[in-house]
């Protein structure tokens, strides 16, 4: 009968009972309280039929209050048949629980006995195949035997029939010369140069040895068959079959390291396993058509269900699989599954790095091949005394290779970078110090024009006088070719920023900010995506221009700035300059930018300047 009809037909009893049940259990209910009922009317007849003073020593209660009593005993009731009925209900569910994991069970059995059916017929057909290949093999030797015994016994015939051929016609010739009547005849033929002809034949005849043992024997040998390996094979049917191929799990989060990996996989529960062979090679990305660089296969053999790979490459991808073996045999060997090594640690780009009073921008090269999942960059805060905090903040999922982190103005923190995979987290990469009392950031050498140098420390510039050679103008897309400018590290955070520039009193120079795709050929304050404050030299004054599109307000300074403050509000759209010196305002632009800016910083002739960051803003610059 089939399962579903079993469990059916089972369900189906298991209903009606509770059903049967459930409707006794309410005849019993309403039968005792119709007994009740009958009760309390026996009583109030029987007080009916007493005396007025015993009535009046009862006292009985008011007939609304026997009313609320019938009403709680009927709640009651009712409640106690919910009771009842969710027990059955739970009853039956907790039967078709287990019916269901009969029914799993039923279906494990079944596909363990296909499996140890195949085997068993498997194993038998090989025993089969073993003694058929014996037998053809003995049959065949037997034979050859048989046809080697005939050859030589009719060999030997021939000989004998040969012998006995040449014996009857030497009789018969000497017969033949014995009847001859002719004297002189038969001493001519018997007798020839004085030899006797058939005496000697006939003496030559009987000193000829003749053969008469027999060349072979008529019983065929009888060889022991060795049938150990069926015997083998045999008790090997009897005790485990050869295990299935195991299944390796997928790799788990945060289960490796730079150089090793861990590695799990699980088999089926009755299969008997004395160790397991896992093998892995690392994958590679460019391999060649021809196969000369195929990556080396490794293997490991361990006795339980896990390992753990060492000595491999970090941040590589590898190839696994593994298979089982006991006494019968191999299993097939698993599919394969991908593992990943922990990345190694970023590299931050200092020179790429930019901080200003409520925020950092951290640049960095992941320092691997192949790309990670994210990254993680972790800050602590440094105390005044230099000694670190206790907490540490981590921004996990940063998808690329920079990131804005809010901070707290007037402090120093100490930044790095992880990079995650499934794997896990790298180690932490070098530490960056970063404080947050103003705007800090480099030069970008590579938008500098070819006449201008920088300093070791990227905050100096110097525009020589010497002419350069053509095949030196021929410099990188992203430099300045006509006028002679660099830009510094891109201020990415919308906020408060400051920093200031000092220059030479005879230098003309144009200091302000610009859009990062600002034109390399152009001037700076040509155009419409520079701003900046330009100094020119006449024979009569020091003239001062403030740029942008290449118009300017008429403005005249009567102190030439030496140090000049530049202050730059993104939220109110302002950039203004100062005489740091005399704390004296030059002028302000007003412009929405809509997108970051750099510094800028250009030459109109020979000079050098240098500039101040990560200083903090004087008061009267945001007013």
């Amino acid at each position: 009968m089939d399962l579903y009809e079993i469990r059916g037909g089972r369900l189906g009893v298991i209903t009606e009972e509770a059903e049967q049940q459930e409707l006794q259990t309410d005849l019993s209910s309403m039968q005792s309280h119709k007994d009740k009922v009958s009760n309390r009317r026996g009583r109030a007849a029987l007080q009916k039929s007493l005396p007025l003073e015993q009535g009046k020593q009862s006292s009985p209660s008011p007939t609304g209050a026997d009313d609320k009593c019938d009403a709680f005993r009927e709640e009651g009731i009712e409640c106690e048949t919910d009771r009842v009925r969710n027990q059955l209900q739970e009853k039956v569910e907790g039967m078709e629980s287990f019916v269901g994991h009969l029914e799993e069970i039923f279906l494990t059995v079944e596909e363990n006995f296909g499996r140890r059916e195949q085997h068993l017929e498997q194993h038998y057909n090989d025993v089969l195949q073993t003694l058929s290949q014996r037998y053809d093999k003995r049959s065949t030797r037997l034979e050859e035997e048989k046809k080697g015994k005939l050859e030589a016994l009719y060999t030997q015939l021939l000989v004998c029939g040969q012998a006995m051929d040449a014996s009857k016609e030497l009789i018969e010739t000497a017969q033949e010369i014995y009847r001859c009547q002719d004297k002189r005849l038969f001493l001519k033929v018997l007798v020839i140069d004085n030899v006797c002809v058939c005496h000697y034949r006939i003496e030559a005849f009987a000193k000829e040895k003749v053969d008469l043992t027999v060349a072979t024997r008529p019983e065929f040998d009888t060889p022991l068959a060795d049938l150990t390996d069926v015997k083998a094979m045999m008790d090997s049917i009897n005790v485990i079959p050869a295990p299935s191929a195991p299944v390796i799990n997928p790799q788990i989060p945060n289960s490796a390291t730079q150089t090793s990996l861990r590695v799990c996989w699980s088999l089926f529960s009755d299969d008997t396993v004395e160790y397991y062979e896992l093998y892995y090679r690392p994958v590679l990305e460019d391999v060649p058509a021809d196969g000369t660089q195929v990556p080396e296969v490794s293997k490991v053999n361990v006795k339980e269900t896990h390992c753990t790979v060492t000595d491999l490459l970090p941040n590589a991808q590898y190839e696994l699989w593994v298979t089982a073996t006991n006494t019968t045999g191999i299993s097939p060997a698993s599919e394969k599954a991908l593992y990943m090594t922990v990345p190694s640690p970023p590299v931050i780009k200092q020179r790429e790095c930019t901080s200003c009073t409520e925020a950092a921008f951290i640049s960095w090269d992941s320092g691997n091949t192949n790309p990670v999942d994210s990254y993680t960059v972790e800050l602590s805060e440094l105390s005044a005394a230099g000694t670190y905090s206790d907490a540490t903040e981590s921004i996990v999922g940063v998808p690329t290779c920079q990131c804005v982190v809010q901070l707290q103005k007037g402090s120093r923190y100490l930044i790095s970078v992880r990079a995650v995979n499934i794997g896990g987290s790298s180690d932490r990469s070098d530490v960056l110090t970063v404080s947050t009392t103003g705007t800090f950031f480099h030069l970008l050498e590579d938008t500098a024009h070819p006449c201008l140098s920088i300093s070791e420390d990227g905050f100096t510039v110097f525009y020589g006088d010497e002419e350069l050679p053509i095949s030196a103008m021929a410099s990188d897309e992203n430099a300045f070719t006509r006028c002679v400018a660099v830009l510094g590290d891109l201020i990415p955070v919308r906020g408060r920023h400051y920093w200031e520039v000092e220059v030479d009193d005879d230098t003309e120079f144009r200091i302000g900010v610009a859009y990062e795709d600002t034109e390399r050929n152009s001037y700076l304050g040509a155009n419409s995506t520079s701003w900046c404050m330009r100094h020119i030299v006449t024979p009569s004054r020091h003239k001062y221009e403030f740029l942008h599109n290449g118009w300017s307000p008429d403005l005249r300074i009567t102190v030439n700035p030496v140090r000049i403050g530049v202050a730059l509000d993104y939220q109110k759209g302002t950039l203004s300059f100062f005489n740091v010196d005399l704390k004296q305002h030059l002028h302000t632009f007003h412009y929405r930018f809509q997108n970051y800016v750099h510094p800028c910083f250009g030459f109109d002739s020979p000079g050098a300047l240098t500039v101040h960051n990560a200083i903090e803003a004087p008061e009267y610059a945001f007013i």
